[in-house]
């Protein structure tokens, strides 16, 4: 099975991702049903979503949206790994604790397989031919549709592509994240893994929401949880947002469309996840779904943050 193109991220339905600090804040249900809805008309038809995002919740609005609107041909993401109340002794990706928790995902989704199942995480303390191997075999029991790896790095993929056959990576990489091209994407691709990443648009980073020497807006993701993202407030990363705002004005673009797009048009990459606060943020994704880049405008834009 194959994956690509992008994908709606519902990490913040009823929630900040998988941190329980968050869990029943986040995106409001009604306004990740108008989300939904919009992906959905306007031909985003892969979900992803995670057990633990808000706590279940974002699986739940996800369940909840597919029981009202019953969307054919609809291709789900969820992951394993965190705990979905919070409880720091309920992680990992032991045997016995994936099928738990896969069948609280499928509950809350209302489904009877899930197209692609991730390890949100390495464990450290279960060995990984253990987690493979449940892995492949609720893919042999129709439960899930096909197994892969996120937040991992080369060595991880390295050693489950000789323990078995993950269909997607899924990592964080865009203009301010780069890491992975040295290794994990020529893994990918030398393995035909499909490498949808998460992050596109580094937490809002690249949509222009943050400007040198203002506050952080209330609410955004550097006043919730910076962590990820405090690395980026440099002189460096101002001057490059200064350079993408000018090269999208000329195209006519929102900056958020040509950092997509840049993603896109990476070697190896084959889709990303996209994760819109609110339905009308979807509109510079997809301009940016049909913004064609060649591989000299790939490198320039590159050079903005170098």
């Amino acid at each position: 099975m194959s994956f690509s193109g992008i994908s709606l991220g519902c990490g913040n339905f009823g929630g900040v991702g998988s941190a329980p600090a968050f869990f029943g804040q986040g995106i409001a249900e009604d306004d990740a049903f108008a989300i939904m809805d919009r992906a959905w008309e306007n031909g985003l038809c892969w979900f992803d979503t995670a057990d633990a995002y808000g706590g279940g919740r974002s699986e739940q609005f996800i369940g909840r949206w597919r029981a009202a609107r019953r969307p054919e041909g609809l291709v789900l993401t969820s992951k394993v790994f965190h705990s979905t109340v919070g409880n720091p002794d309920d992680v990992g990706l032991a045997p016995d604790r994936i099928r738990r928790q896969l069948e609280g995902s499928l509950l809350r989704l209302g489904v009877e397989r899930i197209d692609l199942y991730l390890a949100h995480e390495p464990d450290p303390r279960t060995p990984l031919p253990d987690t493979i191997a449940v892995f492949e075999r609720l893919v042999e029991e129709g439960l899930i549709g096909a197994w892969g790896l996120s937040n991992h790095d080369h060595a991880g993929i390295a050693e489950a592509l000789r323990l078995g056959r993950p269909a997607l990576v899924q990592n964080a990489y865009s203009l301010l994240e780069r890491g992975d091209e040295d290794g994990v994407l020529p893994l990918c691709r030398a393995n035909a893994v499909s490498y949808v990443p998460f992050g596109p648009l580094s937490g809002g980073w690249l949509t222009g929401r943050y400007q040198r020497g203002k506050p952080f807006p209330a609410g955004s993701r550097m006043t919730m949880r910076p962590e990820p993202y405090e690395g980026l407030v440099t002189d460096r990363v101002f001057d490059g947002l200064d350079r993408l705002r000018a090269d999208a004005e000329v195209r006519g673009v929102e900056m958020s469309a040509l950092a997509f797009a840049w993603v896109l048009a990476s070697p190896g990459v084959t889709g990303a996840v996209c994760g819109p606060g609110r339905a009308a943020q979807l509109d510079p994704i997809l301009v940016a779904r049909d913004l064609v880049l060649s591989p000299a405008d790939r490198d320039r834009i590159g050079g903005f943050f170098q």
